[in-house]
């Protein structure tokens, strides 16, 4: 805490700090970056590791460089952002916890992420989100480009919960719950307006939704909760027999 305070008042790392980094880096993070699940590995190496002590080095390979200046950059930089606002979060002494037990909800002030239990901001829908979604509009499936303007979907219209409760009849899940939410064209959104998805926008949203389970918490935690409540006594196992029901119900 010492390092870190006194390395936000220098602007510049303090010594120990780097030191501490030096030490433990490359035996535990960087070792693991080009790990996936299943003891695999990405095909593309971003940096490789030479020597040892103070004599270790990290060489920056041609794959990093050409990711850095590629059109995805700007996006990707956005989205690890998150990212790590969601591990930080999940850190945070009095949240972690509770994102971990309970999920996070969604504030439609600010469009952000945010824990159940206080309320606190987490990170940003869309920058959590996209990536999950290959940086594509779930609606026309195009790419969503850092200057487009892009809008936050609920693929199945919240409208339904106010047309279908105004009667007491709406025994479906939450709609304004994440599994619904998902980055659009704004004008994409626009067109849509209160119907239904279709059928390809929902095959979409499945796996976006199967691609966060994928993730650590908080935010597969989220989806675990809502797969497991979709609707009053049906089981619905995976994401397509969740969305499926839905539908059906409306």
């Amino acid at each position: 805490m010492q390092e870190s305070t006194a390395t936000l008042e220098t602007g510049r790392p303090a010594e120990r700090l780097v030191a501490a980094a030096v030490r433990s880096m490359p035996a535990m993070v960087m070792q693991k970056f080009h790990n996936l699940r299943g003891d695999t590995a990405v095909p593309h190496t971003f940096y490789e590791l030479t020597g040892t002590g103070r004599d270790r080095a990290v060489r920056l390979t041609p794959d990093l460089v050409r990711l850095a200046q590629s059109e995805q950059a700007a996006g990707l930089t956005a989205e690890l952002g998150a990212r790590w606002s969601i591990v930080e979060s999940s850190f945070a002494a009095g949240i972690g916890r509770s994102l971990i037990e309970e999920g996070v909800t969604v504030d439609w002030d600010t469009l952000k992420i945010t824990d159940k239990r206080r309320r606190r901001s987490v990170t940003g829908i869309v920058e959590a989100t996209v990536g999950f979604q290959h940086g594509r509009c779930l609606i026309c499936d195009d790419v969503l480009a850092l200057s487009d303007a892009i809008a936050v979907d609920h693929v199945f219209p919240f409208s339904l919960m106010h047309r279908f409760g105004s009667v007491g009849s709406w025994h479906g899940p939450d709609l304004d719950a994440l599994w619904n939410l998902a980055p659009a064209h704004a004008a994409c959104n626009t067109a849509k307006s209160d119907r239904l998805p279709a059928q390809a926008e929902l095959t979409r949203l499945a796996a976006r939704n199967e691609a966060i389970m994928q993730s650590p918490h908080p935010l597969r935690r989220t989806l675990q909760l809502s797969l497991k409540s979709a609707l009053p006594g049906r089981s619905t196992p995976s994401w397509p027999e969740f969305l499926t029901a839905v539908q059906t119900a409306v």
